[in-house]
């Protein structure tokens, strides 16, 4: 059984079932229905167009799920109009079904969910390992949200930029279970660009591949290795190229957005062969130019430290001072750059801080052991 094939049709015959007429919560049951059926049956008999296979196969279980509810007659002009059997249509709903699973009116993680099962083609259940909580919950967070966009007209026009949000956050989930959720993002991603023009679709598929090439090198045993730390031989250079490429292509139609802006940032990165090298001066330009998009607190933290690799810890801790020290990872900053500025005891104490913060275990593992070592 083809299960990349099946993931792959997913979007596309839901997309059909809507615009023939179901609503979308029951065109998403009926299509699980079909795939269920799907992989038993075809083992033994593939069909000679998958496609068109499970169309009219999710159909029919859309029709029998009609006809026994009891609203069936609000319905009769959907159960009577069943098409003929024949090719599956060209029409490729796609991308509304990604505006869609990515709606204004649900909320992130809900997002995040439909958009895994709708579009991604996975399960509950492997939703639920990949975000480490009970099959029930899961199942129940996408029942939610199917009802929440239920009533949504499929040919709303989307909001590009809330969907790239909600494929970012599929891919900062990293891997857990048996879904690599960073591998199903850049999937995600790389068919949204063949279904849509946008310079920020190519950044945001840009950004996601500069950051999976290092992947391979930002544990080792288990520990968080912190980027000036990796081993830069273990970056995939086949995936640095590619992200290269797709970004030039996108900075060169000169429509800049944030995307965009954090790929170059990660390519400068890439560019060095060593830590030393990186080109902390351009850096610092880019996070201006992602600070003028954005006027994020979160970009304001990162570019101080840049600030403080371009011109001294000094200059860092200067601008470091403007900003807010309840924000994430300020105290973990702080103490990098007194620690860049020979101040170890005030570090120390920063790091210690920064550890009872941290947002998860290999975060403050790392920060521990950075107090450790300058307490010792």
């Amino acid at each position: 059984m083809d299960e990349a094939l099946l993931r792959s049709l997913t979007p596309a015959v839901l997309g059909i079932l809507v615009r023939r007429g179901a609503d979308f919560a029951a065109a998403e049951d009926a299509l699980q229905d079909a795939l269920v059926e799907a992989v038993k049956a075809w083992p033994d008999d593939p069909p000679r167009d998958p496609k068109g296979w499970l169309v009219t196969a999710a159909w029919r279980k859309f029709l029998d799920a009609t006809r026994s509810d009891t609203a069936r007659r609000r319905r009769e002009d959907v159960v009577n109009a069943e098409p003929e059997r024949g090719p599956s249509p060209d029409t490729d709903d796609t991308l509304q079904l990604y505006f869609l699973c990515a709606h204004p009116s649900l909320t992130p993680s809900s997002a995040v969910a439909l958009t895994l099962r709708a579009v991604g083609g996975l399960t509950t259940k492997q939703i639920a390992q990949a975000y480490l909580v009970p099959e029930a919950t899961m199942a129940q967070r996408i029942s939610r949200a199917k009802k929440t966009v239920g009533d949504v007209r499929f040919d709303q026009p989307g909001d590009v930029a809330t969907l790239l949000r909600v494929l970012y956050l599929v891919f900062n989930e990293g891997y857990s279970g048996d879904v690599d959720l960073a591998a199903e993002a850049i999937r995600l991603t790389r068919r949204l660009a063949t279904a849509i023009d946008h310079p920020e679709v190519s950044g945001l598929l840009a950004l996601m591949l500069l950051h999976h090439a290092r992947r391979a090198s930002r544990t080792r045993d288990g520990a968080l290795v912190p980027l000036a730390e990796q081993d830069r031989g273990q970056w995939d250079t086949r995936l640095i190229a590619e992200g290269v490429e797709i970004l030039q292509a996108a900075l060169a139609r000169d429509r800049l957005g944030e995307f965009q802006a954090q790929a170059a940032i990660a390519a400068l990165h890439a560019d060095a062969f060593v830590a030393e090298e990186t080109d902390w001066v351009q850096i610092v330009e880019w996070y201006d130019e992602l600070l003028a998009l954005t006027g994020s607190p979160v970009v304001r933290l990162n570019r101080a430290v840049a600030v403080g690799e371009a011109d001294g810890p000094r200059a860092g801790l200067k601008a470091l001072a403007e900003l807010d020290e309840s924000l994430p990872r300020y105290s973990a900053v702080a103490a990098y750059l007194h620690e860049r500025d020979g101040d170890l005891r005030t570090a120390a104490r920063l790091y210690v801080e920064a550890a009872g913060k941290a947002s998860n275990l290999a975060e403050r593992d790392y920060l521990t052991r950075q107090a450790a070592r300058l307490n010792n």
